[in-house]
């Protein structure tokens, strides 16, 4: 890279644009601005898949709720985590996925964010989902 590309380059990483590389314009060196969410949601009691919510009822949340709103990617893993009712004597044992989306950390996707919890709770009847964010350093 000669130095007048690189020059370039740090210009647009202090500016706050994306740097492309010069063989690939498609896919930015380094994306500026990015935040990495990961969404927790309790499926139901580990130790019984009778109950709580389904595999179809979560794909057909993803399809609905999730997808439409980021629709360029996204992660799901598998997991059990734990979690304790106020008043209650043990943590309950769950069932979950954990979602990680990768996204411009704006506030139209915060909003975005934020309406999947809602509908996760409005579905469910849980009280919360699970979010933290926190800053990403980006690159395809």
């Amino acid at each position: 890279m000669g130095a007048r590309h690189t020059v370039l380059v740090a210009l647009l990483a202090v500016s706050g644009c994306t740097a492309t590389a010069p063989d690939d314009p498609a896919h930015p060196v380094q994306a500026v601005g990015w935040a990495e969410t990961r969404l927790s949601f309790g499926l139901g009691p580990a130790d019984d898949k009778t109950k709580g919510v389904s595999e179809q009822r979560w794909r057909a949340f993803l399809d609905r709720e999730v997808t439409p709103r980021f629709p360029s990617g996204l992660s799901v893993i598998d997991m059990y985590g734990q979690w304790r009712d106020p008043g209650a004597a043990a943590p309950e044992r769950l069932r979950s996925r954990l979602l990680v989306i990768d996204h411009p950390d704006d506030a139209d996707d915060a909003a975005r964010l934020n309406a999947i919890r809602d509908a996760w709770k409005r579905m469910t009847g849980d009280r919360s989902v699970l979010s933290v964010t926190q800053t990403a350093r980006v690159s395809f």
